[in-house]
């Protein structure tokens, strides 16, 4: 799947609309199971081990999806996938994952943040098992910083990854971001937690090089 290992030098950029047919702009946020920043030591450590989970958040700045102005809500997709996120060599198939919508959308909006999140979110989301309104709050101040919670059930906070987080010297952008984006910078994990119960499971992972803070536009 997603397999290209990038230079934390360059900066992941995905291709985007032409300008003149973007009509959804915003900010996007994504934490791994597994570190997305790192060396290819303790990246083949974690294969199979860890990286099958993931959460994916998108804060609309402005814009409208389907007709419908969306500007200021935020959708969230949880993923709970069978295999290490990005191996190349692992079928992430299948993958179950739930839909957490702003509860501040209406009836129009609701339906139009979950088709986002499903074309974004493209395989990883073809599985959904639950689709939930919750109050969510999203918070993207200073390059790498972000927050994010949603009810009581997710949790992420991040920060700019800093010289003390080379363990190795020969990190990398190991894992491109699951979704396309633009100016997407690796972040390091303050909290990533998951307490719902869709998945007979939940996870907590902190202190990890395993986030992704960019922005997106459609």
């Amino acid at each position: 799947m997603m397999s290209k290992i990038v230079p934390v030098s360059l900066v992941v950029v995905a291709l985007a609309a032409p300008a003149s047919a973007t009509s959804l702009r915003g900010n996007y946020l994504e934490a791994r199971t597994s570190d997305v920043y790192t060396g290819a030591c303790v990246a083949m450590a974690e294969v199979n081990l860890e990286g099958q989970e993931a959460i994916m958040a998108w804060k609309i700045s402005e814009g409208e999806y389907e007709g419908v102005d969306l500007s200021g809500l935020t959708v969230v997709a949880v993923v709970k996938a069978s295999a290490t996120l990005g191996d190349p060599y692992a079928d992430f198939r299948p993958a179950r994952s739930i839909i957490v919508i702003d509860e501040n959308a209406n009836y129009k909006q609701r339906f139009a943040l979950e088709n986002l999140a499903r074309e974004m979110g493209g395989e990883l989301l073809q599985e959904v098992v639950n689709v939930k309104a919750l109050t969510v709050t999203a918070r993207f101040e200073e390059q790498g910083y972000a927050s994010l919670t949603a009810g009581n059930i997710i949790k992420l906070k991040t920060r700019a990854l800093r010289h003390d987080d080379h363990l190795c010297g020969n990190e990398v952008i190991y894992y491109p971001p699951l979704t396309e984006v633009e100016n997407a910078l690796p972040a390091y994990t303050l909290a990533h937690a998951y307490q719902g119960d869709d998945f007979n499971s939940t996870w907590s992972c902190p202190l990890k090089r395993s986030a992704f803070v960019a922005e997106f536009v459609r």
